[in-house]
Parts: C-alpha cells; structure tokens; sequence
C-alpha cells in the first residue's frame, strides 16, 4: 500500500472548467461545418479557463486523462445515434440475398461457358456433314451401277456392226483399247559397279530404238514399264528422267511387245540384231529377251485435240 502523501494531488473539474462538446465534419448531424477537424476551443474560453496554480503540464496531462478520458470524435459519433427500423433492416438483407442469388447464377454461367468445348459443336457439323456426303456419294454409285448395268444391256442386244469393228479395231491398232496375247518380254537396266553404284547408260534413244524394232519385227501392241504406246505417246528425256508419255520411268527397264512370240524372237534375238547386243555388253548392259503365251497391256491414255480437225 502506497502512502497517501505519496500520491499525487487531484484536482476536481471546476463547473467553468468543463470540456466542451463539438461534432466532427462526418457527424451526420452536423450541417455547415466549415473546418474538417475539431473546432478548437476559441481564445476566450481559453482565457475563461482559471490557471491552477501550481500545477506544471505533467499534471495538467494526468488530470485531462483521468477527468476527460473520451476523445471528441468518440463522444461526437455516440451523437444522434438512432437505430434502423425493421423495414430498413429487412429491406436490406433481402437487397444483399437477391445480390448474392445473382453473382452466383453468374458465376455458374461462366463455369458451364468454361467447361464447354466449343469444338464439340464443330465436330458434329463436320460429322453430319461427312455423313451427307457419304450417303450422296452411296446414292451417285448406285446410279452409276444402274447406268452401266444399262449400257451393257443394249450392248448386248445391238448387233455389231461393220462400222462398229472398224471403229473398234482403229481404236485398237491406236492402242486407246486394252488388250491380251502372246508375245515377248525385253528387259535391260543401267549397270552397277563394284561397290554398288549404279551408272547411267540407257537413254530415252535406246528405249526409241528397241520399240521401233518391236514395231518393225510385227508387233501390234507394245509398252514400256506397263505404259502402253499410243498414237500420241512418246519417249523422251526431261531433266533427269526419261518420261513415256507423261509418266517416268526408270531402271531397270521391260518392254513387252504382243504379236506372234516366234517372230518377234527371231527378228529381237541375238543372232539377227549382233551389233546391237555386242553395244550394250561393251556399255555393261545385258538385253534379256522371254518369251511369253499370253500377256496384258492397259490401253494408253486418250488425248482430246484441241486444233488439228481432219482434213476435207
């Protein structure tokens, strides 16, 4: 326990003395404030104020904490305070639930939008129209079908004609028309050397000069590498491939011919054509003629002219 003379002296609030009550600027009873913080007691209330005597600021400090503990904003906020009323209180509540309904519908639109592929949909219209196309594609065929079952049907019925057997038979001679026999196979192919690299010997020339001697020997049809010669084929060099036609080929090389196999033996073989052979066995090429009973070649390809018109 302290001594009482140890404590310091008190000093009640005068009625003069008292402090003085202002609002703040955000008081909301406040009106026609001009300052924005507490007014400040004037000079003649500060006048007013009796000095005490003996007392140095450290007092005077203790005694405005312990007589004038509340701060003027606190006290200025404590004024006019009245409470809501129930329509207020419920009219709010019932603002922020309909917010909160809102933001979250909101927020699941945008996770259905998130979670959606919007390639689903593209695919199904992709697949729908696949599949059109492949029906329309089923339907052409099976017009074609019945297109072709027809035309072989009043093939079968029409009496062949002398015309008819000419027309057939250039187109033949012409080689627009496939056809099978017996005839002979020539093969050759640019040589190889030791350690496996191939040299360029055979020239479009020498694949012109064995076809002319097929036609020469009897020939009626003839091809190279399965590209038959027509009337409008040839064989030539662009770049660095040899072209029948349109279409390359290359090493090695077979030319079938069809005609009577004997014949075309005779007049292709060694015996008759020695200087041809002993060329390419100094160019290390080797010309291998066979014989065959029956063979098929593709008919050529048809080229439509554009200019040239028959002669009247």
């Amino acid at each position: 326990m302290h001594d009482e003379d140890s404590m310091p002296p008190v000093y009640p609030v005068s009625q003069t003395d008292k402090p003085v009550r202002r609002r703040a600027v955000f008081s909301r009873g406040a009106f026609a404030v001009e300052g924005s913080h507490v007014q400040s007691p004037s000079a003649g209330d500060r006048a007013s104020r009796r000095p005490r005597r003996g007392v140095d600021d450290s007092m005077q400090l203790i005694d405005d904490l312990t007589n004038r503990p509340l701060d003027v904003l606190y006290t200025d906020s404590r004024l006019n305070t009245k409470p809501d009323s129930k329509a207020v209180f419920w009219a709010t509540r019932i603002v922020v639930f309909v917010i909160c309904i809102a933001v979250g519908f909101v927020s699941c639109l945008f996770v259905r939008l998130l979670q959606s592929d919007p390639r689903k949909e593209i695919r199904a219209t992709l697949a729908s129209q696949l599949s059109d196309a492949e029906h329309a594609e089923s339907d052409l065929q099976s017009s074609i079908s019945k297109l072709e079952q027809q035309i072989k049907a009043q093939k079968d019925t029409k009496q062949d004609t002398t015309a008819i057997d000419t027309v057939r038979e250039d187109r033949m001679m012409s080689g627009l028309l496939a056809v099978e026999g017996p005839g002979i196979s020539l093969s050759l192919a640019d040589p190889v050397d030791s350690d496996g690299t191939v040299t360029t010997v055979i020239s479009d020339l020498d694949l012109q000069q064995l076809v002319m001697l097929t036609w020469q020997a009897g020939a009626e049809a003839v091809a190279v590498n399965g590209v038959r010669i027509g009337q409008d084929t040839s064989i030539r060099t662009a770049g660095s491939q040899i072209l029948v036609g349109t279409t390359p080929v290359e090493s090695p090389y077979k030319i079938q011919a069809i005609g009577d196999k004997n014949s075309l033996a005779d007049f292709m073989g060694e015996t008759n054509l020695k200087s041809l052979y002993d060329s390419y066995a100094k160019l290390g090429v080797t010309l291998q003629l066979t014989k065959s009973n029956s063979m098929k070649l593709a008919g050529a390809t048809d080229i439509t002219l554009s200019y040239a018109e028959k002669e009247e």
